[in-house]
């Protein structure tokens, strides 16, 4: 990498293994414990969900743009909304990439916990008990440049009924300390003192790799009392509502779906909110030719669960 990763970062070897169950997860570590955030909410807000305006319905002219300019016809229609996830856990996210050399394009990941014995944090790749199938990719798109951790979060347009309807595209995070939490959490590092201060230094100005496809090594994660968001602007933050037919949806967010990411609980990794999408002139079905955006009204905000809309 372009710039010298701290101790804690040393990258020795890659693992083989894969799935959480590598993980023997006891009381002598700290655990995270990832909260997903209310649909189309700013990092860090607490106040009624139902509230958030950080979504919106853009018409983008080219339907292959990742991140195309709004305007009042074209291609396709999407949903754009921000998403955030906090850590509410006793322990920091961590997670390192690894690869041997740049003749492989990808890195696999491990998890690395934080003692609870004596605050260490591990200093290698090696001592990280957790392999997880997911891996890391660099991303050479001029906003972003940097290295990406797949299948972190993902979202879903669905029926009230559970049906899928459409699955988003957005795979890749980078993950840092972006925003501080409200919640009181005993183990939040409050100074630069100590393992835990010294990662949550880091991990507010991580930007995994920036610049750097030729790295061999990248750490992403986030402290405890901070989460990593990621605003509707942002490339393929949306869901594509070009060809969803008039109706009651839900949108769901979950955050570690697959449970690889070992955690304090998995009870809080979903939100969701009920949309109403109405195309122009009562029309059921969109049209062959987008003129006019469908209106999209939110009808409740549910953070924690993975249903908001109501069957019949």
């Amino acid at each position: 990498m372009r710039r010298h990763m701290p101790l804690f970062a040393a990258v020795v070897l890659v693992a083989a293994l894969t799935g959480p169950s590598a993980a023997r997860a006891t009381g002598s570590v700290l655990l995270p414990d990832l909260r997903q955030a209310p649909v189309g909410c700013g990092g860090g807000h607490r106040g009624d969900p139902a509230r958030c305006s950080d979504w919106d319905v853009c018409v983008v002219a080219d339907a292959s743009a990742p991140n195309g300019d709004c305007g009042g016809s074209g291609e396709a229609v999407r949903l754009r909304f921000t998403t955030s996830a906090d850590n509410v856990g006793d322990g920091p996210l961590l997670i390192y990439g690894s690869r041997p050399d740049t003749r492989e394009p990808t890195m696999s990941a491990r998890q690395a916990f934080q003692s609870s014995v004596d605050g260490r944090i591990p200093g290698s790749y090696a001592e990280a008990q957790n392999p997880i199938p997911a891996r890391m990719y660099y991303e050479p798109a001029p906003s972003h440049t940097h290295w990406h951790l797949l299948d972190f979060e993902h979202f879903q347009l669905r029926t009230p009924n559970g049906q899928v309807v459409v699955a988003d595209r957005k795979t890749g995070f980078c993950l840092g300390d972006r925003y501080r939490v409200r919640d009181h959490l005993a183990n939040r590092p409050e100074n630069l003192g100590g393992p835990a201060g010294e990662l949550a230094e880091y991990l507010r100005q991580n930007r995994c790799g920036h610049h750097a496809p030729e790295a061999l090594e990248v750490v992403e994660g986030i402290s405890v009392g901070y989460g990593d968001d990621y605003l509707h602007t942002v490339d393929y933050q949306w869901l594509d509502l070009t060809r969803v037919p008039s109706g009651v949806y839900d949108v769901l967010n979950v955050v570690n779906g697959d449970r690889s990411l070992v955690e304090k609980s998995y009870d809080n990794n979903a939100s969701s909110v009920a949309i109403s999408l109405q195309w122009p002139g009562g029309a059921t079905e969109p049209p062959e030719r987008i003129t006019s955006p469908p209106v999209v009204k939110l009808l409740r905000s549910c953070p924690g669960k993975d249903r908001c809309a109501r069957q019949g």
